[in-house]
């Protein structure tokens, strides 16, 4: 997603109304999932981020993993990005950022530790420049997901060129300095937000990023997943704040 957006932060604190047009959807059949690998390649393309392909597409095996969302950002019926969601915990470990990093993230996971993972934040080039909001509205998901699945921590693999972007809307702080990444010509560091801490602040500065219990659900249940995830528990704010586990 472009930089560029950071400076339309005042408008998305008041609401410019985008999120009344936007559907999220959880996709799941072939058709869905190849139109946001489509996208994927051209905005890694025009970004610079890949060579052309005869293929014209961007997967990996991580798209199809067990404990993996992939989410399409529909404004007004089109899609206009994507973003894939790993939830990682002691028993599911399966993302790009705890093979990049494992060294950092796999000793917080054997302490019961829960984060939720983002990967693959694509937006279509040309519908990022008519919907500017974009990138707020596509991380929305994140904050989403942790609250559903009660996690401690929200990470990202991020360019530096985009860590002041994720320190302004979700106060992510980098935690591993960066690596490369698969397949794409820029390294990645990895910042995570300590989502107990800041929650109440984030939904200060940022009221859009709340959300109803029904519409976490309806985003993050999962009938394949239902017997082989723990639900998640709830944690009330007092005990968010100081940072205690229910």
């Amino acid at each position: 997603m472009t930089s560029g957006a950071e400076s339309h932060t005042s408008s998305f604190v008041r609401g410019s109304g985008l999120l009344d047009r936007v559907d999220y959807r959880l996709l799941e059949t072939p058709e869905e999932k190849d139109a946001v690998y489509l996208m994927r390649y051209r905005a890694y393309l025009h970004g610079g981020l890949i060579a052309p392909s005869e293929s014209l597409r961007v997967y990996d095996s991580y798209d199809d993993a067990p404990n993996a969302w992939l989410f399409g950002i529909y404004v007004d019926g089109e899609l206009c990005s994507s973003l894939r969601l790993h939830v990682l915990t002691s028993e599911w470990r399966t993302s790009y950022a705890t093979e990049l990093f494992g060294d950092v993230l796999h000793p917080r996971l054997d302490r019961g530790e829960v984060f939720i993972d983002p990967a693959r934040f694509t937006g279509d080039p040309e519908k990022s420049l008519r919907f500017q909001e974009l990138p707020y509205v596509t991380l929305r998901l994140v904050f989403l997901a942790c609250e559903y699945f009660n996690a401690d921590t929200g990470l990202a693999l991020v360019r530096p060129e985009h860590q002041v972007f994720y320190r302004r809307i979700c106060m992510y702080e980098t935690i591993a300095e960066p690596r490369p990444f698969p397949n794409v010509s820029k390294k990645t560091a990895l910042m995570a937000s300590d989502f107990r801490n800041v929650r109440e602040k984030i939904l200060t500065r940022f009221p859009i990023m709340r959300s109803s219990a029904f519409e976490r659900r309806m985003l993050f249940d999962r009938t394949d997943l239902r017997q082989a995830m723990p639900r998640p528990t709830l944690v009330p704010a007092r005990e968010r704040v100081s940072g205690g586990r229910a």
